[in-house]
């Protein structure tokens, strides 16, 4: 079936309303800490390649390209030269690429300059990985974006792609984007480059930021029930929050999506394992106990889980060390955001009351902030077991050191003895620094009285949970720097 020329015009008149001299509507004020990496690499690329912005459904990938669109535009670029096309819609998709943009160049005719092509749902595209090599090779008047599902992308691409694109991968909002999207008014916190800037902080200092964040604790609860999608982050009631996440994750995700983009039959299954894993969350995968729970083949539950990464819906750590012992041994699975669990399983607010359920929350809204911090500084993450089964919950490797986080999300002070694992490791692995991740505002600060052995001296930072997540996702940190 062809489409016409007059049809693609149509549609793309509507997609691209500067051509007309209208500005691009419904654009929030704020943006995203990603913003930053996006208007660098679409203006002035470090490389000639194109940029890929990946990350779940509803996580704010295409608001974040049309504000990079308004940046061009208002830079001075001649809106004919800008175009947006998303391939979710059945013309587009069904019209191809090379008619689109046949189109978009019948409808403007190029003015001097750069052209900008915004693609949002890239993976729609037919033979996509080889259409944006020969476009970064040979147009070198082009910049282009795209939008889509990282891992089948980069996968199905990635012999023709190296090199080709840089991609940039979008986590569920910040609490820090969450308190911005929210437009509160909240007692200014001091702004540090680094949390290694805390071991040189004062005690007076300690006594003041816990008196300035008091506020911030019912937020940061909120925000964990809530969610950091910024559909959800915006509705009023927290139960229509739920219910949006929920409506998108079930039914577009899995329900569409992976039938669409991976030809997924079982949806049943794959449903029932996705809520397996809800009920597990920040714990370690039990393959036998799921296949045994759930009646699925070992092949196919694997295949199941791979899928819901490759969507972005959970991540997958593998404990600490290399070899043959972490092929052997079992993953540590976190959801994409906290909200998820007690969206998916009708929870609501009762999490919050709930020691149990609170601190798993607590410990995936932890790694979701580390990992989007220093994902794309090649920081490894993977979790600690030892003597007597003792953990560290997310392990930070990076230039060559080793950075622990432990997360006591508990009423009780944190002391010594409830850190059994973190002294094991830091002593195993003479580790100088590490983080052990609190509840109480009062529960901050350098810990006194650790265990020391040997010429290594071990300092351990106490740090509230809603002042680490605010800190790493603010913008107030150097992008750049790679640092604990």
């Amino acid at each position: 079936m062809k489409v016409s020329k007059e049809e693609l015009i149509a549609v793309l008149s509507q997609f691209n309303p500067w051509w007309r001299g209208e500005a691009v509507p419904d654009l929030p004020k704020w943006r995203r800490a990603a913003f930053r990496e996006l208007h660098t690499w679409t203006t002035h690329p470090p490389a000639p390649r194109a940029v890929l912005l990946s990350g779940a459904r509803q996580i704010g990938k295409t608001t974040l390209m049309l504000q990079a669109v308004d940046s061009v535009l208002r830079a001075g670029t001649p809106p004919g030269n800008v175009l947006y096309a998303t391939f979710d819609h059945p013309l587009l998709k069904l019209a191809g690429i090379d008619a689109v943009l046949d189109a978009w160049r019948e409808r403007e005719p190029k003015a001097e300059g750069l052209e900008y092509l915004f693609l949002d749902e890239a993976q729609f595209i037919r033979e996509w990985g080889t259409w944006v090599k020969l476009q970064v090779d040979f147009q070198k008047s082009r910049r282009i974006a795209f939008t889509g599902s990282a891992m089948p992308l980069v996968e199905a691409g990635q012999e023709s792609g190296v090199g080709r694109w840089h991609t940039i991968r979008l986590t569920t909002l910040s609490f820090y984007e969450y308190l911005q999207i929210k437009n509160l008014t909240l007692p200014p916190l001091p702004k540090i480059k680094s949390l290694r800037d805390l071991f040189d902080w004062p005690q007076a200092d300690f006594y003041r930021v816990t008196e300035l964040a008091a506020p911030y604790v019912g937020h940061f609860h909120e925000y964990l029930v809530r969610g950091g999608f910024p559909q959800t982050a915006q509705v009023e009631s927290i139960t229509q929050a739920q219910r949006l996440l929920r409506e998108d994750i079930i039914d577009k995700v899995l329900k569409r999506d992976m039938t669409a983009l991976f030809g997924v039959r079982r949806v049943l299954d794959l449903e029932h394992t996705f809520l397996y894993l809800c009920m597990h969350d920040g714990g370690l995968l039990d393959m036998v106990d799921l296949c045994s729970n759930l009646e699925v083949k070992r092949a196919t539950a694997q295949n199941f889980i791979e899928l819901l990464e490759s969507t972005h819906l959970i991540y997958r750590l593998p404990p600490f060390g290399y070899g043959k012992d972490v092929l052997r041994a079992r993953f540590k699975i976190y959801l994409a955001d906290a909200a998820i669990a007690p969206a998916v399983m009708l929870k609501g607010k009762s999490i919050l009351e709930d020691p149990g359920a609170l601190g798993v929350a607590t410990e995936t809204a932890v790694f979701k902030h580390l990992f989007a911090r220093y994902y794309a500084q090649n920081v490894r993450f993977t979790y600690w077991r030892g003597k007597k089964d003792r953990e560290v919950d997310l392990v930070a490797e990076v230039d060559g050191q080793i950075i622990p986080f432990e997360v006591k999300y508990r009423a009780q002070h944190t002391g010594a003895r409830e850190l059994k694992g973190l002294v094991e490791l830091c002593e195993l692995k003479k580790i100088t620094r590490g983080y052990v991740v609190t509840k109480s505002l009062d529960d901050f600060g350098l810990m006194t009285g650790m265990p020391q052995s040997g010429e290594t001296a071990t300092q351990i930072m106490r740090i509230p949970a809603p002042l680490l997540c605010y800190w790493m996702g603010g913008s107030e940190l150097n992008q750049t720097e790679v640092q604990d």
